[in-house]
């Protein structure tokens, strides 16, 4: 499966990282859009399995997800340039979105700001439509999505979310028949065996063990090492779910103020890319000297290794659990689960926080026939909805 080069999956996680709005949701729309209908590199069945693998672990999903499809096309090169291209621009823009917010205070910086809410709006309902197609074919698979949006819609939290996967992957292995083994037809391959796996699983239990060990509590390497490492290995859910993680270790020790956190956290809402990318703020704010970007970088890899670690040390294992039966069946239910969870996120937070009127509404229907109809790129689909969001104030 490793058949492309470094530099073009750099370049294909360079445009999903400046343009990939929305939240850790939105992403798997925006992957499965780039990677699986444009560009072909993997099947819906192998996008499927990874999503699957990336829900069951702990860390960045959608980061995860990344990861793996750059390992998958050009080995752990590829893996490397995925996660730098779709993750730097994030940083750089959160960096410099941070320092520009008092120039976006004013009403055409906040439509613009608004704007983006209505991109992920389209990118999530065109992800929804065809996610649904293909992971949900059947009446049963149709149930457990239903009942897992639910769920999630009436009491969302990071554990119910997890509960509600589970629970997909129960009812998957017990209720649904007929499901083909997908390992036998659509193997997931990377270019390391079980050996290197099980040597990255003891480097991610290794380090969660022994990091704490060197944390002196104040704002130094190792401690900043351990506290991030120890948020991205224990978060479930990804994205906003890691925020009482991080404010526990930083505003509670006192390294940054609750001010800089929640400025940090705002100018994390109105940027394309991974919500942890918000460590590298932090990483900055709590070191503003000299050593501001070294512990920016520090705080950056140690949130995202952990996640890495467990996904790559997983993978190799995946093909004997792929051709599984009762695995296939599991794997069928969380996927169907996901997509009741992917429902359940464009209700709430991305409808609710996007469609205020009319208005809103006619820009996201517009943004989605963009994406959905005439397949565009989503960068023509971000200038749409903020220009559209501007040029409204003067209307």
């Amino acid at each position: 499966m490793n058949s492309g080069s470094t530099s073009e999956v750099f370049l294909a996680f360079l445009k999903l990282g400046l343009t990939s709005f929305g939240g850790p949701i939105a992403h798997i729309g925006y992957f499965r859009a780039e990677i699986v209908e444009r560009r072909g590199w993997i099947s819906e069945d192998q996008f499927g399995q990874l999503l699957a693998i990336c829900q069951f672990l702990p860390g960045p999903a959608s980061s995860q997800l990344g990861f793996s499809l750059g390992l998958l096309r050009s080995g752990l090169p590829g893996a490397v340039a995925a996660f730098l291209a779709f993750t730097l621009p994030s940083v750089l823009l959160l960096v410099a979105f941070a320092a520009a917010l008092t120039l976006l205070a004013g009403p055409a910086g906040q439509a613009a700001i608004h704007g983006l809410k209505l991109v992920a709006c389209a990118v999530v309902a065109d992800a929804l439509l065809g996610m649904s197609q293909k992971l949900c074919p059947d009446t049963p698979r149709r149930v457990i999505a239903v009942l897992a949006s639910a769920v999630l819609l009436v009491g969302s939290s990071a554990w119910t979310q997890v509960l509600v996967v589970a629970l997909g992957a129960v009812a998957g292995a017990f209720f649904l028949r007929g499901i083909c083994t997908s390992g036998d037809t659509n193997p997931i391959q990377v270019s390391f065996g079980p050996r290197v796996g099980s040597i990255l699983l003891l480097i991610f239990a290794g380090l969660l063990a022994g990091l704490p060990l060197l944390a002196t509590g104040k704002p130094d390497f190792s401690s900043v090492a351990e506290a991030f490492y120890r948020a991205g290995a224990l978060v479930f859910g990804g994205g906003h779910v890691v925020l009482p993680l991080l404010r526990d270790s930083v505003v509670s020790s006192a390294w940054v103020s609750p001010g800089q956190f929640l400025a940090g956290y705002g100018a994390s809402q109105a940027i394309p890319g991974p919500m942890f990318a918000f460590s590298a703020y932090l990483g900055a704010a709590l070191s503003p000297g000299g050593d501001a970007y070294f512990m920016a970088a520090t705080a950056l890899v140690f949130m995202f290794l952990p996640g890495f670690l467990l996904v790559a040390g997983v993978l190799p294992f995946w093909g004997a659990v792929s051709r599984n039966p009762a695995a296939n069946r599991a794997i069928a239910g969380v996927n169907a689960a996901v997509v009741g969870i992917l429902g359940a996120a464009l209700y709430d937070p991305i409808f609710t926080s996007g469609i205020t009127g009319p208005k809103d509404l006619a820009i996201a229907i517009v943004a989605f026939g963009l994406l959905g109809v005439w397949r565009v790129s989503p960068i023509i689909v971000v200038l749409w909805c903020v220009l559209a969001n501007v040029l409204h104030l003067w209307i």
